[in-house]
């Protein structure tokens, strides 16, 4: 079974979204290019700052649910704790795996 994941994006400006996935790289990259309308494009939030996998779907969502529960300070806790320069994690990912070579669909998952 594929890995879910659980990933916060977030603008030039600290604006954060939490979502979650079974298809990370496709899913940051709909985030850049603004493919999907909403408040993740209105508000240029398209920088990974966080991810974690999760083995199974309910895990993930469970996750993310619980995130998505915490208060600001406690959510940039999280990513200052791996990631404390909040470097775009996108083009890490895009350097261990190939680019997706089809466009997935637009759907929420």
């Amino acid at each position: 079974m594929r890995e879910t994941y659980v990933y916060i994006v977030a603008s030039k400006s600290a604006v954060l979204y939490v979502g979650v996935t079974s298809h990370l790289i496709s899913r940051i990259d709909q985030h850049k290019r603004k493919l999907m309308p909403g408040f993740t494009a209105k508000y240029n939030v398209n920088i990974l700052v966080y991810y974690e996998a999760f083995p199974q779907p309910i895990q993930a969502i469970e996750a993310e649910k619980k995130i998505k529960g915490w208060t600001r300070a406690k959510k940039i806790a999280l990513i200052e704790s791996e990631n404390p320069t909040w470097q775009d994690l996108y083009d890490d990912l895009i350097d261990e795996e190939p680019p997706p070579t089809r466009d997935s669909s637009l759907r929420s998952e």
